[in-house]
């Protein structure tokens, strides 16, 4: 007789998605390993949550790698807090305040915000080896850039008031995204070009979402931020008047198998 499992279709889909189908059954029950495995991905996401990210080990690794940065803190001072209080968690507190303007004032072309955001994981795995593609290629470009800013409990508007301080016309913004049970370490880049504290709103950004080992891979995110940057700068907007128009030339794995719409 044949296997159960070759009767049953669900099960040649599985290799298209990560999401939580055929799991099959014992009586009216989930089997076992498909509930150890969905309480794993429930501890993995809540860890990605909860659990601090190291940023002075993060800030050592970018300067032993000659990036100058600067620590700065919210006004949601604990995660209990950031969580209750999105509010705060989209302004500088008076220390970091205070820091920025020892920094100097010279008017810069792009800001980059590094913040833990809802998971700490993505960042602590994909923060570094972004950077290691995108601030050459600034670089590359003459973008005159201030320290890199790390913002503990920080949201993405946090990159506002840093712009702001700077005079900067661009402002990209790496950030841990909400943890799925498939994906705890997402992470998220928002880009704005002319960012100014208590202007600019989600609609005057672009987001690049779904950075991790089985979504968009590091060089197809550089390519689309690159995109935006370069169209920001002829249009002299962002947000949703500008499209991302790039094409995927990197495809994942997953992918280029054969798509069973079309079998």
């Amino acid at each position: 007789m044949s296997d159960s499992n070759e009767l049953d279709p669900w099960h040649s889909l599985k290799q298209f998605t990560p999401a939580r189908i055929a799991l099959g059954r014992a009586g009216m029950s989930l089997p076992t390993h498909a509930c150890l495995e969905f309480q794993l991905a429930h501890a993995l996401a809540r860890d990605a949550v909860n659990i601090p990210l190291d940023f002075a080990g993060l800030e050592q690794r970018l300067n032993l790698q000659g990036y100058q940065t600067l620590i700065l803190q919210t006004q949601a001072e604990n995660q209990s807090l950031y969580l209750q209080r999105p509010d705060l968690g989209r302004l500088l507190s008076a220390s970091a305040t205070a820091c920025l303007q020892h920094t100097a004032l010279l008017p810069f072309d792009a800001v980059v915000v590094v913040a833990d955001g809802l998971s700490s994981t993505a960042i602590e795995h994909h923060a570094e080896p972004f950077l290691n593609l995108l601030l050459p290629e600034l670089q590359r470009k003459g973008y005159r850039l201030p320290p890199l800013c790390l913002v503990k409990h920080g949201r993405v508007a946090i990159g506002d008031a840093i712009a702001e301080h700077y005079a900067a016309s661009l402002c990209i913004v790496l950030i841990g995204e909400r943890p799925g049970l498939s994906s705890p370490d997402s992470m998220g880049i928002y880009f704005t070009y002319q960012a100014r504290s208590g202007i600019s709103t989600d609609a005057d950004r672009n987001c690049i979402s779904n950075i991790h080992n089985n979504g968009l891979s590091y060089r197809q995110a550089l390519k689309k931020l690159l995109f935006l940057i370069n169209k920001s700068e002829k249009l002299e907007l962002s947000g949703v008047n500008l499209k991302d128009e790039t094409t995927d030339s990197e495809p994942n794995d997953r992918l280029t198998q054969a798509n069973f719409l079309l079998d």
